[in-house]
């Protein structure tokens, strides 16, 4: 039984808490009692964190629901007071604001907010005043800020959202680290994922894994895969179609959409990267690029927009390309580039894998969380 100091962990989803805190809960729970908040009235919707830590629901919702954000606000005030927590740690916006909100109140001693992106930083105007002034809230009410990668805690500073003394990055970056057991080259998945999907063996497949929105640079990629002369190459789209993409990401495809083939939310995305030869990610947004790691270790070179928080995960000309936000030629070039060449595929995918695990493997970032936690428990 774990009896140092309590803590507590504080996110919105269930789906963030198992991809971005089980592991560091499962190491944190060997020294200190944890608690997690979360929005899941049944704790199985945490899976394996049910048994490291107490799980506690609190409505804490994505978007601005008023009245429920004050009854999560007040739930966890009263949580706080009643726990004494050593340490109060939120993740994602809502839960942030909510979370140092009534840490602050409730005084908890050590208030710690980890960023994983902006959601400003494609905004303009007001919404991106108000948005920006958000952020800067929560770091004052935080005793504590972490960033996910060396770029995006250069960015918050150049910004005016934190100072650099109070700002820092665990390890090398990445939030959660990536599991190299699963997210590995696999010839057995590979062939597999392309028989279900009716794509050739030879093909060159591009792949893009994770939400369809704006954000993500859907249509940005649909205009640069229209552009291949390429008969070879393929596009798959894996994930959750958050802003109905697929219809006008296929009318912009044009041609080629019988070379095209979108697949839904899946909870097997090592099966998709070992099927694909090449990841593309054309967002204008990332804290860090996390998937772009996963890739990376199931042997996959990038193409990649030049953003903070990518530019951490690819190392240009080495495990990836690289091409402006928004650069639709920029993108079809390199797509062009990379469907050519298999040999210059296979030398960035075994080094895109040898760097994802010499410095953003699970377990280094696990370790660097528990020191940061030690250090500021001690």
């Amino acid at each position: 039984m774990a009896s140092g100091e309590r803590i507590c962990f504080v996110v919105s989803s269930p789906m963030t808490a198992q991809a971005f805190l089980s592991g560091h809960i499962a190491a944190l729970a060997k020294h200190h009692p944890v608690d997690l908040v979360v929005n899941a009235p049944a704790q199985s919707a945490v899976g394996d964190i049910q048994t490291q830590a107490r799980i506690v629901s609190v409505p804490i919702r994505r978007k601005i629901e008023p009245l429920t954000d004050l009854a999560a606000l007040l739930k966890l005030y009263a949580l706080f007071r009643r726990e004494r927590y050593a340490a109060v740690s939120s993740v994602t916006p809502k839960a942030g604001m909510l979370a140092m909100l009534a840490a602050a109140l409730a005084r908890v001693p050590r208030r710690i907010h980890i960023f994983t992106g902006q959601v400003w930083a494609t905004r303009t105007g007001w919404q991106r005043w108000l948005l920006k002034l958000a952020d800067r809230m929560m770091v004052r009410l935080a005793t504590h800020v972490l960033a996910d990668s060396p770029s995006q805690r250069d960015f918050m500073v150049a910004e005016g959202i934190v100072a650099a003394a109070k700002v820092s990055v665990p390890g090398n970056g990445s939030i959660c680290g990536v599991d190299g057991d699963r997210f590995r080259p696999d010839a057995g998945r590979r062939a597999a994922i392309r028989a279900e999907h009716g794509i050739p063996g030879s093909a060159c497949v591009f792949l893009y894994l994770g939400r369809l929105n704006r954000d993500k640079g859907m249509p940005d990629l649909a205009d640069a895969f229209a552009q291949l002369d390429c008969q070879d190459a393929w596009l798959l789209v894996v994930g959750p179609d958050e802003e109905r993409m697929q219809d006008e990401m296929q009318a912009r495809i044009g041609a080629s959409r019988d070379r095209c083939r979108f697949v839904g939310y899946t909870d097997r995305p090592e099966d998709y990267m070992a099927a694909a030869d090449v990841f593309c990610l054309p967002s204008y947004r990332e804290g860090f690029g996390m998937v772009v790691i996963e890739a990376a270790s199931a042997g996959i070179p990038a193409v990649a927009s030049r953003i903070y928080g990518v530019t951490d995960a690819v190392e240009e000309g080495v495990t990836g390309l690289l091409h402006r936000p928004g650069d639709v030629a920029g993108i079809a070039r390199e797509m062009t580039l990379m469907a050519g060449d298999a040999s210059r595929r296979i030398e960035m995918g075994r080094a895109a894998r040898e760097r994802a695990l010499g410095l953003f493997s699970r377990s280094a970032v696990t370790n660097a969380w528990v020191r940061f936690f030690g250090q500021l428990l001690a």
